[in-house]
């Protein structure tokens, strides 16, 4: 059970490159508990992920010795969705659905796959921790700071033209 939870239903077996594969997929999760329930069910599903995913993620990290494995992508889909949060609340507050936001969708996975990627400041700090937590928490920061460039470019896109 905590191999299909940590790898997101094996998504996290694909090669090349499982934390893009793992935070593609996230994509339509995320859109899948947005129709579900809308932005409240996509706040508690990442509660979930982040809970579930953490304990899954121990064990499996536990088991391997491996602080990290590629495998291991429901840390992405933490991020992705918590990157999403925006996209899904927008949809919502302008009663339109989730992708007629997708410039907001790409957005945030551009945004988040760069801060996860490079891992500056306090994205790099967590990664360093070389436990589950950090897993976890290095992708749950950059799927924040992903979230609020999404904000900001929202904001800018709906400027009025002067």
């Amino acid at each position: 059970m905590t191999r299909l939870i940590s790898t997101f239903f094996y998504v996290g077996l694909l090669r090349p490159a499982p934390g893009t594969w793992g935070s593609l997929a996230a994509i339509p999760a995320a859109w899948g508990l947005h129709a579900i329930g809308g932005f409240l069910a996509l706040v508690l599903g990442t509660v979930a992920v982040a809970l579930i995913g953490w304990w899954a993620t121990k064990v499996e990290t536990d088991a391997s010795g491996i602080e990290d494995p590629a495998e291991i992508v429901i840390d992405e889909v933490l991020g992705m969705f918590l990157a999403l949060w925006p996209v899904s609340y927008g949809a919502m507050f302008a009663a339109t659905g989730f992708w007629s936001l997708y410039p907001g969708i790409i957005v945030a996975f551009l945004t988040f796959r760069l801060f996860d990627i490079w891992k500056p400041g306090p994205v790099g700090y967590a990664d360093r921790r070389g436990d589950a937590l950090g897993v976890m928490l290095d992708d749950a920061i950059a799927g924040g700071m992903a979230m609020m460039v999404v904000c900001v470019a929202a904001v800018l896109a709906h400027l009025p033209l002067l």
